[in-house]
């Protein structure tokens, strides 16, 4: 299934700001030292001046001092790990294991633990400071999402977005945001897992996934070295790349790998200056990629659209803001699994069928150069390499010839291309075998998402066949059919407390035992030391 991407990517090689004069290290030394970035006025000011308008306000600098006694009261309101009461098991190395070191997994693991839910696990084939998108691939200035939806917090305001950032900056700065820039949103969840605690072992991946009864062995290699561990729940927390990868169309494979990249992985900018670039695609991720490589020095930039407008959101001034239709709402989201299959069905429909949106920052940001241009109705016909070693395309019956060719085409949902998934895939159960759309209503990519427990579990498609499914929770893109939502995006974070809630409950029921239980009857009490009370008999 192609679905329109929402993330980019771009050449990470060099150190970012966070847009308020702080760098990581000293981020977390509760330093203050300038990199001569933007303070928290020039931010808002560049971002005004983006949107059309300013705001009248000069907002002050953060502090690490703040953040210090922030994270400190934090930690002390948020109170103890509870005891983990999920009865043990021989044999078994954990209880769960996430397969994601991002915002999901992070989120999903501080949820576990509150709950008492011990010998919680996240494994990140990245290393230390590189897991997730923002500081690996996305290329957007700010986040996509309103900048008051839920975040990974779990309920504790002092764990969001808004408690950190105004416990350095105040909340005027936060008010007069538009939205939360991307590096700051990377920073923030920096500081998530710091303070929530997370057990993450980075550059881990896993390999393969072998069910033994009702507990799941885990083939990993972890820094080069190859093993196996066991547990009882698997949660895959892996991302839009984590349920069949890019879609990517063949004539672009079969182009040299030095002349072409998808916008999943990091591209190097840098090596593109005065360069002709072609790009694939009109979502968010195709206008963010064009909009770096022309402020990275690009000749040209050429962006092809197969449909005849852009769709954009968050217009200028004069236009009312129009939200996503799928964002801004979380108690409708928290709900969607409830709606009858025909309801999710269509609804699944509408997103494919749908224009990719833009955020109008995005789009101004690579329509204000003049070396940008943009082709509507304007499919890729033919793709080869020419002679004089340039990309050459034709589109509409004209010629272009290309240094460089970005793939902004999305992500498709097939469990069978992902290798973990290899040796229990065919045991999963689609939407293509649990319903049966109406007459012009069929969608084969929307028929290969699979189809999910209201805990995002798998489910056999055959009741004999696959009752250990139940314990590998899908929390990653594949989920969208199932839960109406763009599942890892920030406002899918709403959902996280029901698989919490399924893991809870599992791990209840296989707790629970009627001989223990009944012998408990069968106990007399015994009486307490009746010293202390005694006095007021006597008086009696």
């Amino acid at each position: 299934m192609k679905k329109n991407s929402r993330v980019g990517a771009h050449d990470v090689t060099k150190s970012e700001d966070n847009g308020f004069g702080l760098d990581r290290r000293g981020f977390f030394r509760g330093g203050a030292a300038a990199l001569g970035g933007l303070s928290a006025a020039g931010l808002l000011r560049a971002q005004a001046a983006e949107l059309g308008s300013a705001p009248q306000m000069q907002p002050t600098m953060g502090s690490g001092d703040a953040l210090t006694s922030h994270s400190q009261r934090v930690t002390r309101w948020t109170g103890a790990v509870p005891a983990n009461w999920v009865r043990p098991r021989s044999n078994v190395d954990h209880n769960v294991v996430i397969v994601g070191g991002g915002q999901t997994g992070l989120s999903i693991a501080f949820g576990l633990r509150r709950k008492g839910i011990g010998q919680v696990e996240i494994i990140e084939q990245a290393g230390p400071g590189e897991a997730g998108i923002w500081k690996a691939i996305a290329r957007m200035r700010q986040l996509r999402t309103p900048k008051l939806l839920q975040g990974p917090e779990q309920g504790n305001a002092a764990l969001g977005f808004r408690a950190w950032f105004e416990a350095q900056n105040g909340p005027a700065a936060f008010d007069a945001l538009d939205r939360i820039p991307r590096v700051l949103w990377a920073d923030y969840l920096a500081w998530y897992e710091q303070t929530s605690g997370a057990q993450t072992r980075y550059r881990t991946r896993l390999l393969d996934i072998e069910p033994v009864g009702d507990v799941l062995r885990l083939h990993l290699i972890s820094d080069g070295v190859t093993r196996t561990e066991t547990t009882r729940k698997l949660i895959l927390a892996n991302g839009y790349n984590g349920a069949g990868g890019a879609s990517v169309p063949g004539f672009l494979r079969a182009l040299p790998a030095q002349k072409w990249s998808h916008t999943e992985k990091p591209i190097n900018f840098d090596a593109l200056k005065g360069k002709t670039i072609g790009i694939l695609g009109a979502g968010a991720s195709a206008f963010d990629a064009a909009g770096v490589a022309l402020e990275t020095g690009a000749s040209e930039v050429h962006l092809f659209s197969r449909r005849s407008y852009i769709d954009y959101t968050n217009g200028p001034p004069s236009q009312a803001a129009r939200p996503p239709v799928d964002r801004g709402f979380p108690n409708q989201i928290e709900w969607s699994y409830v709606l009858p299959d025909a309801i999710r069905w269509r609804s699944q429909l509408v997103r494919e069928r749908a224009v990719a949106t833009v955020p109008f920052d995005s789009l101004m940001r690579a329509v204000s150069h003049d070396k940008f241009r943009l082709h509507l109705d304007s499919s890729w016909d033919r793709v080869a390499m020419s002679s004089n070693g340039k990309v050459r395309v034709q589109s509409r019956g004209k010629d272009y010839r290309f240094d460089y060719v970005i793939a902004a085409t999305g992500y498709q949902i097939d469990l069978a291309a992902q290798p973990e998934l290899t040796r229990i895939h065919q045991s999963i159960a689609l939407w293509r075998d649990r319903y049966q759309p109406d007459v012009g209503e069929s969608d084969q990519a929307s028929g290969a998402h699979p189809y999910l427990g209201t805990g995002f579990q798998f489910i056999p498609r055959a009741e004999k066949d696959g009752e250990f499914l139940r314990n590998i929770h899908c929390v990653n893109l594949a989920a969208a059919a199932s839960f109406n939502i763009l599942v890892g995006d920030v406002p899918s974070m709403v959902l996280q407390p029901q698989l919490i809630a399924t893991i809870a409950r599992d791990f209840m029921l296989e707790s629970a035992n009627a001989d223990v239980n009944k012998r408990s009857l069968q106990v007399p009490p015994v009486p307490a030391d009746p010293t202390p009370y005694q006095p007021a008999i006597n008086r009696s």
